[in-house]
């Protein structure tokens, strides 16, 4: 996470991009599939049907954010500073996820397949193993709860710590946070077509504003630093250790859990104006989507 093996200071930021190349292969192989998903999704549907332009925009915006936080300056200065690790994680977790999960990606990656793959995920993912799994995980309490967990878990100080000291534990960090936070949107988001009542879905999202605003509060009033590794590289950005922390916490506690307020007022919104909206059960089976969009026309 050090830029030549030396604390990140102002005049390198200018050229700290990240080239992971896992990062950079997964954001490539994601945008392609998406892209020959919507074309393939389009042929079948006929001229001005199939994805909405909405979805698309959606995807694109959720795409570019995960590629602002995992490649772009932000990621190296999350070595000096622990605001900036802040700012990346909730870019992903606040911002990303529900923008991704807006654009329907596994639809559009199922359609941009083979038909002949096509059919044989069809068939697995109507397996009664997968079928039970993704029922439990898409819970709204199984995923608030994985969310939830996954925030607090992290910032743990010797696990946070752990993320400054090695690229893979910070890697496997990444790949939680993003995860848990798709999962928990996918479960909440997808009540926009009565897989969950809107009530239940404003009620996760405000406890999720609030347990993440009291850890942002913990960080903020706290009088010692968490996290030592940061003691000697906040200097050469004009902040303290301590300020920096407190700096952190108010990005958790403030912007990050307006965010989820918003969205919850949104989804109240769109409640209130859809008052005969069926509502049908929360454990829908996956397999019962992924059929609707593999062989049904939009």
């Amino acid at each position: 996470m050090h830029l030549d093996n030396h604390p990140l200071a102002p005049y390198d930021l200018w050229r700290a991009w990240s080239f992971e190349p896992a990062v950079i292969v997964g954001l490539a192989l994601s945008a392609w599939l998406y892209w020959q998903g919507v074309r393939a999704l389009r042929r079948s549907a006929g001229p001005g049907r199939g994805v909405r332009r909405g979805e698309i925009a959606a995807f694109v915006t959720g795409w570019v954010t995960v590629a602002l936080a995992l490649l772009s300056p932000v990621h190296r200065l999350g070595s000096v500073l622990f605001s900036a690790h802040m700012v990346q994680h909730e870019l992903l977790m606040v911002a990303a996820a529900p923008l991704l999960i807006l654009g329907r990606p596994l639809v559009l990656f199922l359609w941009a397949l083979p038909m002949t793959w096509r059919r044989a995920l069809g068939m697995w993912t109507g397996a009664e193993p997968v079928r039970a799994t993704w029922s439990t995980l898409t819970r709204p309490s199984i995923a608030w709860t994985i969310h939830a967990a996954a925030i607090w878990v992290w910032h743990v100080p010797a696990l946070f710590q752990a993320t400054l000291e090695s690229e893979v534990v910070h890697s496997v960090q990444h790949l939680s946070f993003l995860g848990s936070a798709l999962l928990f949107w996918w479960a909440l988001l997808r009540a926009r077509e009565g897989r969950l009542g809107a009530p239940a879905a404003v009620v996760y999202l405000f406890t999720t504003a609030v347990h993440t605003s009291i850890l942002g509060a913990l960080l903020t009033f706290s009088s010692r630093t968490w996290y030592p590794l940061y003691h000697t590289t906040t200097g050469v950005w004009g902040l303290t250790p301590l300020e920096d922390q407190q700096l952190a916490g108010l990005i958790m506690w403030v912007p990050a859990g307006l965010g989820y307020l918003v969205a919850a007022l949104a989804i109240a919104a769109s409640w209130l104006r859809e008052p005969e909206r069926r509502t049908v059960g929360a454990t829908e089976p996956i397999a019962r989507d992924i059929a609707s969009y593999l062989y049904t026309p939009r």
